[in-house]
């Protein structure tokens, strides 16, 4: 499952994040603008992990004290696309 997120509060605009169904790993995560290697790194590290884990784990980071961060915004975008399996 493909899902295109528009950010919230963030720098980077927007995230795509590609779900495999079956058993709910993630493919892919590409961030839209937002600081190019910082995201690169998450979207590395997060990518063959279970949705599950990465939400528990990036669920909450703050940046700036915007009361959310990039990574936070690809946990949501991993609640939406768990609601939607």
């Amino acid at each position: 499952m493909k899902k295109l997120y528009n950010t919230r509060g963030t720098c980077s605009r927007q995230i795509l994040v590609d779900v495999n169904d079956s058993d709910k790993t993630i493919n892919n995560v590409e961030f839209y603008g937002g600081c190019n290697g910082n995201l690169k790194g998450i979207a590395s590290l997060v990518k063959g992990k279970n949705i599950d884990e990465v939400i528990s784990s990036l669920k909450g980071i703050d940046c700036n004290f915007k009361g959310t961060s990039c990574p936070d915004q690809l946990a949501r975008a991993l609640e939406e696309i768990k609601n939607e399996m």
